[in-house]
């Protein structure tokens, strides 16, 4: 298989003849803000290179079909933003919907008489709904080996947010980490916490940290099965060990840790001490990471943009979904994002993503939409 690319012969031919003959021809500097179709700093219909200068690449085969949305919702309901999306272990399908509002980080569900923690089939079923009145901001969901749900509110708002909860399946609260409505850098509070992963013996890690001011926080924290805090490490920076949003997390079947360092467009890889294992570049700019029980890695980016360096900024990496091993960290799949290369708008396609049982990919977009790629 391989992917399939814009043709852009007739467009190249025409600029050849153009600059032959002593035509000038002017583009705009100016790019409209949030428009997927708009390439930044760049003609329209780009192509991508087949490898970044960081070594994502962008030429390889793509075993799905095209992501199609999904999701049922009584009512008329839609979805609003979303970064966070689980597979159970039963198979069912949980997300996180910001209340059907856009945006992240901010006052999305305050208020809302909306559920935000949402269960579904696999066909796109709604099965339960609960947390209205819980959360501000809900930014990703996960579902440890027991079937709890483990949800991150990075919203602040009146003594709401700035925590981590664990539910069981029907909603009831079993704990909550953080201090309710307090954002701070001390051992008992959060600063924008982003996603939960469960160790193989119940050791809670959390990122925190997705504000983009020099002191806030970047750090991963670990607390013991009944929340008890036992370390933290990583601080903001580009450095090993050091993190610029750490915005999600994810185990291996060997119990190492894999943190999206997003904002350095790398995933780290930790023991669960916090010992730095390796840095892999070559999966783009990770704001999602999915780990199956073969160790199959799934790493969404849905940033990587060109233009000037700054947030986002990662040149000759496209957008999309690569597929590898986390074994070893060799790259075989890429499925690309349906916004073309060189896109200008902050996010598009999976921030979050997860798998199901046959192969499935569920992307959670905060473009307000859940996807579904089938499998070829």
């Amino acid at each position: 298989m391989s992917l399939r690319r814009p043709a852009n012969s007739i467009m190249i031919s025409l600029i050849s003849l153009f600059a032959a003959i002593g035509t000038i021809v002017a583009i705009g500097t100016c790019e409209p803000a949030q428009s997927p179709a708009t390439p930044a700093n760049a003609p329209a219909h780009q192509q991508a290179p087949p490898v970044s200068p960081l070594g994502a690449r962008n030429d390889l085969p793509n075993p799905y079909l095209a992501g199609a949305s999904w999701g049922q919702f009584p009512g008329g309901r839609k979805w609003g933003s979303t970064a966070g999306i689980a597979v159970g272990p039963d198979g069912n399908i949980w997300a996180i919907d910001r209340c059907g509002a856009f945006g992240s980080r901010g006052t999305n569900c305050a208020g809302s008489p909306l559920d935000p923690v949402l269960e579904f089939d696999t066909s796109g079923k709604l099965l339960k709904s609960f947390g209205k009145g819980l959360f501000v901001s809900p930014h990703k969901i996960t579902v440890d080996r027991d079937g709890n749900l483990w949800v991150a509110d990075n919203g602040l708002k009146d003594g709401k947010g700035q925590q981590v909860f664990k539910f069981d399946q029907n909603g009831k609260i079993l704990m909550t980490l953080g201090k309710a409505g307090v954002s701070g850098p001390g051992l008992d509070t959060f600063d924008q916490p982003t996603e939960v992963a469960v160790a193989p013996n119940d050791d809670i890690f959390v990122a925190d940290g997705h504000g983009e001011q020099p002191a806030a926080n970047a750090r991963i924290m670990k607390f013991d099965s009944h929340g008890k805090f036992l370390k933290t490490w990583g601080k903001k920076g580009s450095a090993i060990g050091e993190f610029d949003c750490p915005h999600t997390l994810a185990f291996d079947s060997q119990g190492r840790l894999f943190v999206g360092d997003r904002q350095n467009n790398r995933i780290q890889i930790f023991d669960q001490d916090g010992h730095f294992i390796a840095e892999w570049k070559q999966f783009g700019r990770p704001s999602g990471i999915y780990i199956d029980k073969n160790d199959v890695i799934y790493v969404a980016d849905s940033e990587s943009r060109e233009g000037k360096p700054g947030y986002g900024y990662n040149p000759g990496c496209r957008r999309g979904i690569r597929i590898g091993s986390a074994k070893d960290g060799s790259v075989k799949y890429f499925v690309p994002d349906a916004a073309p290369y060189g896109a200008s708008a902050d996010s598009t396609g999976s921030e979050g993503l997860t798998v199901d049982f046959s192969g499935n990919i569920y992307g959670a977009e905060y473009t307000m939409d859940v996807k579904k790629y089938i499998r070829k």
